[in-house]
């Protein structure tokens, strides 16, 4: 079955990329796409598809094109290049199907070689600054949403263990909230409580930044955007619903590195932080 492009722009940005180098490919060894596909036995519109996005490249496919235009010196490279692209767009319900804790224990390799951890949410407080009750609430609904393995006590273990890359030198944070997340409740009103306590204790926190983007803020510089996580310049994990994308290309982690300024700029910090933090822990009360 042919190959659809990606639902996600990063992840087909990536397939693109690979078929771009195809092209190349073709182009240098003097072939036009209707020859191509003629000795290679497809169909006479196969290729142009491939190169324009409408059909995404496959192992079989990268094989039989660099041999026909006498390019097997590229095939290792095209096809490792390939299983990047396919890494990209992975899905949830198949990286859970081992349980939360394995996903928990997974990124602290990344987390710790990772200088400078920046991450925008949306949707809910991020996971280094979660308590353990918020945690739970949150792990639990994701198991029974997505009918993954109940281990959800040993994933939140794991979780708050992953936030001691917190306490070690040689790291910075910087968190930006949608002032919205302060308000989605998870785990009633105590852990709720506990977990708005915790951020007003991250505000004050050594290399850690807290921000706060007001719900009635300015944003035409930057509208609402899918929860992300920037490790340094080099990757970028954004999170949807039924997946999550790893972002490794230089231009589109530049194109969130900025757009996570913009929505830095547009956000409150220190005592106003507070402020938002504390107007939102008087309702739990």
């Amino acid at each position: 079955m042919p190959q659809r492009p990606s639902p996600y722009p990063p992840a087909q940005a990536a397939r693109q990329a690979v078929a771009d180098r195809l092209r190349e490919i073709r182009q240098d060894a003097g072939l036009t796409a209707l020859a191509l596909a003629a000795a290679a036995g497809w169909d006479r519109t196969r290729v142009s598809k491939i190169e324009h996005g409408v059909r995404a490249a496959t192992p079989e496919v990268i094989r039989t094109w660099c041999r026909v235009c006498a390019a097997d010196d590229r095939i290792e490279d095209l096809l490792a290049e390939l299983r990047t692209a396919e890494g990209v767009y992975v899905e949830w319900k198949r990286t859970q199907r081992a349980g939360l804790r394995r996903l928990q224990i997974a990124k602290v390799p990344l987390y710790e070689r990772t200088e400078h951890l920046r991450v925008y949410a949306s949707q809910v407080v991020p996971g280094m600054l979660q308590t353990r009750g918020y945690a739970t609430a949150l792990l639990t609904s994701i198991t029974e949403r997505f009918g993954t393995p109940n281990d959800v006590a040993e994933a939140v273990e794991a979780r708050l263990a992953r936030q001691r890359v917190m306490r070690t030198p040689g790291h910075r944070f910087t968190f930006v909230l949608e002032e919205s997340v302060l308000y989605y409740g998870h785990g009633g009103r105590a852990a709720m409580r506990e977990q708005l306590t915790r951020l007003l204790e991250a505000v004050t926190t050594p290399r850690v930044t807290v921000l706060v983007i007001p719900m009635g803020a300015d944003r035409a510089r930057q509208w609402v955007l899918e929860t992300f996580i920037l490790y340094d310049g080099e990757r970028v994990d954004v999170e949807l619903l039924s997946a999550e994308v790893a972002v490794t290309a230089p231009t589109e982690v530049e194109r969130y590195s900025d757009a996570f300024t913009d929505l830095a700029a547009i956000a409150v910090r220190d005592d106003a932080a507070r402020g938002l933090i504390e107007k939102a822990l008087k309702t739990f009360s």
